[in-house]
């Protein structure tokens, strides 16, 4: 047979939260093992809420209750319940564990976006590309009008040396040898060695 239990007016024997609270902060663990039984299921409610994963959330529970452990003595009766004070520490661990998510998604992200950018900076490749092309527009300019024609017509106009000959009106050989030439004056002003 089970013996009736008592729901009358005799006060619990059992402390507080506060009381327990207090005696946790000078290092009772025996009152921690009580706020831990009392809190861990809206603690972990608290924080299921937030983060909605059932193994990320019990590990932030079981950091939070550490953390209750090292922190009791912050706690203060006079600025509201210990409840409160437990449960605004688990909703704000949670919050953090989604940031923190958040914030290496971010990252993970931007890293994605890196890898995908080319090897080189075309800004830079542009800039000497341009220098790469005045440079040679100033050695074309050290040529004589043949040579300059001759360089100018086999190579931006792609024509042969008989097309050249032919545009110029000059023997073969002539233009072979003007072409000849002004590419060894090119390359001694661009500084290219063979």
């Amino acid at each position: 047979m089970k013996e009736a239990v008592s729901t009358g007016g005799a006060p619990s024997a059992e402390p507080d939260l506060q009381e327990l609270m207090r005696r946790v902060a000078l290092g009772d663990q025996e009152a921690f093992a009580s706020v831990y039984d009392r809190t861990m299921g809206p603690v972990l409610g608290t924080v299921r809420a937030v983060l909605r994963d059932h193994a990320q959330s019990e590990e932030v529970a079981q950091e939070i209750m550490v953390e209750l452990w090292r922190t009791a003595a912050r706690y203060r009766a006079d600025r509201g319940t210990a409840i409160n004070w437990i449960l605004t520490l688990a909703h704000r661990r949670a919050v953090d564990r989604v940031r923190s998510a958040e914030a290496a998604a971010a990252r993970d992200r931007k890293a994605a976006l890196l890898d995908r950018t080319p090897a080189y900076d075309t800004v830079t490749e542009q800039v000497e590309a341009r220098l790469e092309r005045e440079q040679v527009r100033r050695c074309m300019r050290t040529l004589t009008e043949i040579q300059r024609q001759a360089v100018t017509l086999a190579y931006y106009r792609g024509l042969t040396y008989r097309e050249v000959a032919e545009v110029l009106t000059l023997p073969l050989g002539t233009v072979k040898t003007r072409m000849r030439d002004g590419l060894i004056r090119l390359r001694d002003c661009l500084g290219v060695t063979a």
